[in-house]
């Protein structure tokens, strides 16, 4: 399990094909603290098993459905990535429950000042748009991030400068794809109740009555 804070951007090393799926090395720093073969780490917010160290090089195998569900594939030498290390009982908890576990890719449809900040705008695919609401958690490249508001099938995340600074959200421009994953708490409501029938109109009447 993570946090959504990112503890440094890690560099991109090689990516390959094997197999089905994908063998990716990154240059890190202090993710290597402690860390060990077999353990996990959260890669652009995708839970990657490290199968090798080689000095400074992490090496992570990719299967064909991280693939399939995440910006992984589109990664290249050279290119910075979000990494956090799973979350020790002794952390603090200052995000939100990340799983790792990407749900679909968004691309960003805008960025424009804020003030002191940055605004974001992520397009969702439609489908996905009952796991989001205002003020509600969002991952974005592993990145834990509050929804501002929902315009169509649009997020608008309002980026700190700290959070700009410290993440790949700094090299990111309009059109680029990034890894999207749901809070966990809300997919399991709507999950729910779809099992029970409920239709999308009652769900939330339903959940008070039953609460």
């Amino acid at each position: 399990m993570f946090t959504g804070l990112v503890e440094e951007l890690g560099k991109v090393r090689s990516i390959s094909v094997k197999n089905d799926g994908l063998v990716l090395s990154i240059e890190a720093d202090k993710v290597l603290e402690n860390t060990k073969l077999g353990d996990s780490i959260a890669v652009n917010g995708v839970c990657l098993t490290v199968v090798s160290i080689e000095g400074k090089i992490l090496f992570f195998e990719v299967s064909k459905e991280t693939v399939k569900r995440s910006n992984i594939s589109k990664l290249k030498p050279s290119d910075f990535v979000n990494l956090e290390r799973a979350m020790s009982p002794q952390g603090r908890f200052g995000g939100h429950i990340v799983q790792g576990h990407v749900d679909c890719t968004g691309y960003i449809a805008g960025i424009k000042p804020l003030g002191n900040h940055t605004e974001f705008e992520v397009e969702i695919p439609s489908q996905y748009l009952e796991y989001i609401i205002e003020k509600g958690s969002i991952a974005v490249d592993g990145i834990s991030l509050t929804i501002n508001y929902i315009v169509n099938n649009k997020v608008k995340l309002n980026i700190i400068p700290h959070t700009l600074e410290n993440t790949n959200l700094k090299y990111r421009k309009i059109g680029d794809e990034v890894n999207i994953e749901f809070d966990i708490l809300g997919k399991y409501v709507v999950e729910t109740m779809k099992r029970y029938g409920f239709s999308k109109e009652d769900k939330l009447k339903k959940l008070i009555e039953n609460f």
